[in-house]
C-alpha cells in the first residue's frame, strides 16, 4: 500500500458524497461547533460509522487535541482511512459490525465525550437502530453528545417530500451531466484499483449493492433516543432531505 495516494481517495470520496449532499460540509461545520459548544475543544469522539474517516479529518483539523475511535465494517472504507491516518496516534480504527451486540467490546475506551456519525445509520432498520441507540447511551458520558446527520423522512408531509426529491435529483442529474461519479460508479474504480480491488471485493461479499434500511423522521429518532437515556434530543440543523440530530446524555 506504499505510494497509494490516500488524500485523492478522500477528495475522490467527498465529491462522490457531495454528489448526493451538495450540502454535507455544513453539516459536518455544525456537528463540530455542537460539540465545541457542549463537551469542549479537546473532545475523545467515536467516529461511528466511519467510512473513510470524514467526521475524523474535519475533528482534528479543527481541534488538534482532539481523539478519535473510527468504528466500521466496510474494509476498502477502512483501508482508505487506515492509509490516510497512519501514524496519527490520536486515531484508532476498529473493525466491528453495529448489528452485533458485541461491538461495544472492540472500543479502546468504555466512554465517549461524543459520538458522530453522518449517511450511515439509514442502512439499519428501525429495530436494530433503536438496540444500537440503546448500546451508545451506554458509551456516552453523562453531559456528553450524540450527534447523526442522515435522511429522515417525514412521511406526513408527501408533496413537499416529492416536490425536493424531484428538485434535488434534477440537480444531480445536471452534476451528473458534468461528469460528477455516482455511487455505483466510484467503487467501479476502486475495484479496479490495484490495492483497493481485494477489499472492495469484501466489501460486496458483506453489503451487497447497497443496505436495505430504513430512513424514519427526525422525531422517531428524537423519542428513540430520550427513550434510550439520553436527557434532551432535536435538530440542530436541517436541508430539506437530510437532518442532523443532536443528543445530550
Amino acid at each position: 500500500m506504499t505510494g497509494t495516494d490516500w488524500a485523492g481517495w478522500q477528495q475522490s470520496w467527498d465529491r462522490q458524497q457531495e454528489w448526493y449532499m451538495p450540502d454535507r460540509e455544513e453539516r459536518f461545520r455544525v456537528m463540530l461547533d455542537m460539540v465545541e459548544a457542549l463537551v469542549g475543544p479537546k473532545p475523545r469522539v467515536l467516529d461511528l460509522a466511519c467510512g473513510t474517516g470524514s467526521i475524523t479529518s474535519r475533528l482534528l483539523q479543527r481541534f488538534p487535541d482532539a481523539t478519535s475511535t473510527g468504528v466500521d465494517l466496510d474494509p476498502a472504507l477502512l483501508a482508505i482511512a487506515e492509509g490516510s491516518f497512519a501514524g496519527d496516534e490520536r486515531v484508532t480504527f476498529v473493525t466491528a459490525d453495529l448489528k452485533d451486540p458485541a461491538w461495544v467490546r472492540s472500543l479502546p475506551y468504555d466512554t465517549y465525550d461524543a459520538v458522530l456519525t453522518a449517511t450511515a445509520l439509514h442502512w439499519l432498520h428501525s429495530e436494530p437502530l433503536t438496540a444500537l441507540y440503546g448500546q451508545l447511551a451506554g458509551l456516552v458520558r453523562d453531559g456528553g453528545v450524540l450527534m447523526n446527520a442522515d435522511h429522515m423522512i417525514d412521511e406526513a408531509t408527501p408533496r413537499i417530500n416529492a416536490a425536493e426529491r424531484a428538485h434535488r435529483h434534477a440537480a444531480m442529474d445536471r452534476a451528473k451531466g458534468a461528469g460528477a461519479l455516482d455511487w455505483a460508479e466510484w467503487w467501479a474504480v476502486a475495484a479496479a484499483d490495484p490495492v483497493l480491488a481485494e477489499p472492495t471485493a469484501r466489501r460486496f461479499e458483506i453489503y451487497g449493492e447497497h443496505a436495505d434500511g430504513d430512513a424514519p423522521s427526525a422525531g422517531w429518532h428524537a423519542d428513540t433516543l430520550r427513550a434510550a437515556g439520553f436527557g434532551e434530543a432535536r435538530p440542530v440543523w436541517a436541508s430539506p432531505s437530510d437532518t442532523l440530530l443532536l443528543a445530550v446524555k
